[in-house]
């Protein structure tokens, strides 16, 4: 059973920084892209940044170049997302997930590239 587990979500002011963790069992997770992706209240979810399975490949929405990095510690079956300068328009549960795609080093932005979620977490940012 592949299970994600997400953390380092909470309430912060605008300008200040969280770093989210996920952690993914149930799964070879070096050899899957990883992806982290975000719901605001009454919007459709939205990716946020990707990762090909080495770490080589990176890729971001275009609203948190810049601002976000997404790494991955393969030893540890963790994927990161380090964001900086938050604004409240970050404010989303954010979710990872892990993609299909078998030894990529894709990073696809596209929801449909990937097969199991994490359960989310609230990530709210004040003005």
């Amino acid at each position: 059973q592949v299970q994600l587990v997400e953390s380092g979500g909470g309430l912060v002011q605008a300008g200040d920084a969280l770093r989210l963790s996920c952690v993914v069992s149930g799964r070879a997770f070096s050899r899957y892209p990883m992806g982290w992706f975000r719901q605001a209240p009454g919007k459709e979810r939205q990716p946020v940044a990707c990762i090909g399975r080495s770490g080589a490949s990176t890729a971001y929405a275009d609203s948190v170049k810049g601002r976000f990095t997404i790494s991955r510690d393969n030893a540890k079956n963790t994927v990161y997302l380090q964001m900086n300068s938050l604004e409240p328009e970050d404010t989303a549960v954010y979710y990872c997930a892990t993609s299909w795609k078998y030894y990529s080093d894709d990073a696809p932005l596209s929801s449909g590239e990937y097969d199991y979620w994490g359960q989310g977490i609230q990530v709210t940012v004040s003005s």
